[in-house]
């Protein structure tokens, strides 16, 4: 009886305790807490604390949150929780320098009101409710700058859009960008370069420009410019095609002069269109940049002709054929993953997977005090593609045909550091015009070598950069919102933070992706598809050499007799019907043993997750009672002491 009611008491207490501490844990350690996640996705990054620390006068932060209308949000209520958590723990890290207010705006009230003077968005819940979800800071200067809405597609990047715009509003002034470009990306006409055809009409500020220029003051250049600014902090160069001498000199000097670059060439720019009516060739063709005459005294070229494929890192892409259409491997539209990225870079060395289309490769020539480091790289399965075989529209089950691995790893971006050399040892280029002749002379000194080590990076591609091989633009009440599906646009930004001496918004930033891929699972699926791929090949193949020995043979047969069937040719067919069954049937059971080979990973997948481990812990509490009840066993069966 004792035994039952001290059983009963202790399981009560424990109810009690576990109320108890689950109680005074939610109100008085909220913020404590133990992130065991690979990448401690819930952890303040150091980029962060960096800015943080560094503030060095007090920053108003306040969020408007309708804080009970969340409570009826289910897909929110996590999200502002975590949002005004991780508030907190900026405050707590600022040390006093960052001044966090919490506003609930109720319908109709004057908070309301405030949140609405500020610019945020609500989310219209009913005819005479809106929730408030954003977020607005102040600087000491009162530069103000808002997150109108956090929006759930951006959830990811919360960490990122904050520190953004802490940074934004406590170093108002911002470095200067130049930017020369021969395609229209900051929303205004492309510049008119003597035989390039007619001037294409402005269009959308792409979204890389976007987001420049909310950390930097972006400065177009004219593509005829003689004189880099002395003001430019880094000069931006987009597909920079038909450059003239004055500039190509212009912007060799800059470098020389301790200058910073990033530079975007590309042997096949597909946001570059030509008409034939443009470029006085027939159909569509696709621009081409380099500036190999800048890089070879630097020890590294561009391709001009030819661009890079990897069968390894292909993206999906829909291709009609006949009359359905399919998802195939496109060799020249690439994922790059972290794996193929340099690790020891600070640009890249935590970004996620970035996008390209139709590169070219970045070839590199041993130079005396000249350093290239690649950025990111191809796998070993990549390839060349001359770039004639694209076209308009290239069909990409033609590339897979003619797919050959090289087995080399192609470099598609990198930094060149070191003392370099001018392209122009004899000086500056002579002008045709006499009346301008001192036109590219506004140096006070010109260098044929440079003055200290030069920061440039160079990418061999300007697709890169397009909106639609990295976000996806979506609506949200009114506004468009960029939501990233590469870290394209991040690889952008850390390269100009760093070029500028910038390294503390790079950690933030490339924490944005958590996206965990099945690479064994892609890893199987490819090389069952390569296999499908060489058994299609060699079913063509036999099927044109049928085809051939048939126009032999009927050959030398009268015209009357054309249609008429030999029995050599009757047994032909028959063996080619035959092989074509048995080569389908192989394909067949390729197409079923990598499914097979998918799903029993699955399952053990499935298994470890859900199964194995309550497996092992029931067998360790198992054998944790046996070994109890043996030791009780043991103690009843000792004698008891004679006194």
């Amino acid at each position: 009886m004792n035994i039952r009611m001290f059983t009963t008491s202790s399981v009560l207490i424990a109810i009690v305790l576990l109320l108890a501490i689950n109680i005074f844990s939610n109100t008085a350690l909220t913020s404590a807490r133990v992130d065991l996640t690979e990448n401690n996705l819930f952890t303040l990054s150091s980029g962060t604390k960096n800015i943080l620390k560094n503030l060095e006068e007090p920053v108003n932060v306040r969020l408007f949150l309708s804080q009970k209308l969340a409570t009826r949000l289910p897909g929110i209520s996590s999200y502002a929780t975590r949002a005004k958590e991780l508030l907190q723990e900026y405050s707590r890290t600022a040390g006093g320098n960052l001044n966090l207010t919490v506003i609930d705006p109720e319908p109709f009230s004057e908070t309301e009101d405030q949140a609405v003077g500020y610019g945020l968005r609500g989310a219209p819940i009913d005819s005479e409710t809106t929730f408030y979800f954003g977020l607005v800071a102040t600087g000491p200067t009162d530069e103000e700058a808002t997150i109108p809405f956090f929006s759930p597609e951006r959830e990811e990047f919360i960490e990122y859009d904050i520190t953004k715009i802490i940074q934004q509003v406590a170093n108002p002034k911002k470095k200067v960008v130049g930017l020369i470009s021969t395609i229209s990306i900051d929303g205004s006409p492309a510049p008119h370069i003597p035989g390039m055809g007619m001037m294409p009409r402005p269009t959308e500020t792409w979204t890389v420009v976007a987001q420049m220029r909310q950390f930097f003051e972006v400065r177009s250049l004219d593509v005829d410019v003689d004189k880099i600014p002395d003001d430019v902090d880094v000069l931006m160069l987009v597909h920079p095609k038909g450059l003239g001498d004055a500039t190509l000199y212009a912007i060799d000097q800059y470098v020389l002069n301790g200058g910073r670059l990033l530079a975007f060439v590309d042997p096949h720019a597909e946001t570059d269109q030509v008409s034939g009516e443009q470029s006085g060739m027939p159909g569509t063709s696709f621009g081409s940049s380099n500036l190999n005459k800048l890089f070879k005294p630097w020890g590294i070229s561009t391709a001009e002709n030819k661009v890079v494929g990897d069968i390894q890192l292909a993206q999906k892409v829909a291709f009609n054929m006949g009359q359905r259409s399919a998802a195939v491997d496109y060799p020249i539209w690439m994922k790059i993953p972290k794996e193929q990225m340099n690790a020891s870079d600070i640009i890249t060395s935590e970004l996620g997977t970035v996008n390209v289309a139709s590169p070219g490769k970045i070839s590199v020539t041993q130079t005396e005090n000249v350093t290239v480091t690649p950025l990111f790289s191809t796998t070993d399965k990549s390839t060349e593609v001359d770039k004639a075989r694209l076209g308009f529209m290239a069909d990409p089950q033609d590339l897979l045909r003619n797919y050959r691995p090289s087995g080399e790893q192609m470099v598609l971006a990198a930094r060149v550091t070191g003392k370099v050399k001018s392209a122009f040892p004899d000086g500056a280029p002579k002008t045709e015009d006499a009346a301008n002749k001192d036109a590219s002379m506004k140096f006070t000194e010109q260098l044929k070598e440079s003055k200290s080590d030069v920061n440039v990076i160079i990418v061999a591609d300007t697709d890169i950069l397009e909106d639609r091989f990295w976000v996806r633009i979506q609506d949200m009440f009114g506004s468009r919102i960029a939501v990233p599906i590469a870290a394209n646009g991040s690889f952008v930004i850390n390269a100009l933070d760093n070029l500028m001496g910038s390294n503390d918004l790079i950690s933030v930033r490339n924490r944005g992706h958590f996206s965990r891929p099945f690479t064994k699972v892609d890893e199987i699926r490819q090389e069952a598809e390569l296999h499908f791929r060489e058994k299609e090949q060699q079913l063509m193949n036999r099927l044109r050499e049928t085809e051939r020995k048939l126009a032999d043979l009927q050959r030398g047969k009268d015209e009357d007799k054309a249609l008429i069937l030999s029995n050599e040719q009757k047994v032909e067919l028959e063996r080619f019907r035959d092989e074509r069954v048995r080569i389908r049937k192989e394909l067949r059971q390729v197409r079923h043993q990598l499914q097979q080979n998918i799903d029993r990973l699955e399952g053990w997948m499935k298994f470890i997750n859900i199964g194995l481990i309550p497996l092992l812990i029931g067998i360790a509490g198992g054998l944790y009672a046996i070994l109890k009840l043996g030791r009780r066993e043991d103690t009843s069966r000792t004698p008891a002491a004679i006194s």
